[in-house]
């Protein structure tokens, strides 16, 4: 089976417990305010690849990431979602950690049977309203909060993950609202806030597309 990434980083520590391999898969049909791979967009760019030959790329590092493991992050990967699972299935062949990093804009069988090959799950619950993610994601907040229930009902690792944005979900009802997410799921180890960045302002610009939040900046 063939799917699609953008691009492949060796090591990194962001995205999950320990060193790990980041795969970032190529496609996205949100518009996030606070993307910082626009690049990732487009469906029908990027490099073709097996599972196999993707499993073998992770596996040459495997001796660095024995205590981490391989997150797929995007782009949006349960766009991918059997061959991503096709790929979870290798990687525990070869007992490496694997973590999906996801928006859960969808939620569908292939999906779920994704979410049965991942050991963890990077949940980015951007709002917490209807009104902020219709306006600034191209979704109704029911998506990720319908995802997150499924992720309870499998007892499935969950962090929780929000880039706080300046006037937009940095008030109280946001934080107490996510907090109390951690309080009612079980499955939920850890809430991280995430800084709003500025270092992919060039991506945007070389792509000839306004950066969103480049206001908040000023």
């Amino acid at each position: 089976m063939n799917g699609k990434i953008s691009s492949f980083q060796s090591l990194g520590t962001l995205d999950g417990p320990g060193l790990r391999t980041v795969v970032f898969m190529q496609g996205c049909p949100l518009r996030c305010i606070c993307c910082h791979n626009p690049e990732t967009w487009d469906f029908n760019v990027g490099m073709t690849i097996s599972a196999d030959d993707l499993v073998e790329k992770i596996l040459r590092y495997k001796e660095y990431i024995k205590d981490g493991g391989a997150t797929f992050s995007g782009g949006e990967p349960i766009y991918q979602a059997k061959f991503v699972a096709e790929v979870f299935r290798k990687l525990h062949d070869n007992n490496i950690h694997t973590c999906l990093d996801t928006s859960g804009c969808i939620y569908n069988d292939d999906i779920d049977e994704l979410l049965n090959n991942a050991d963890l799950v990077l949940l980015d619950y951007k709002y917490s309203t209807d009104e902020a993610y219709k306006k600034y994601v191209g979704c109704s907040v029911s998506a990720p909060t319908y995802f997150l229930e499924k992720l309870e009902e499998k007892n499935i690792k969950t962090w929780i993950r929000r880039v706080i944005i300046p006037k937009i979900n940095d008030d109280d009802f946001s934080y107490s609202d996510i907090e109390n997410m951690k309080k009612t799921h079980s499955c939920v180890e850890k809430i991280e806030y995430l800084p709003l960045s500025l270092l992919c302002k060039e991506k945007y610009e070389n792509m000839g597309i306004d950066f969103p939040v480049e206001h908040l900046f000023e």
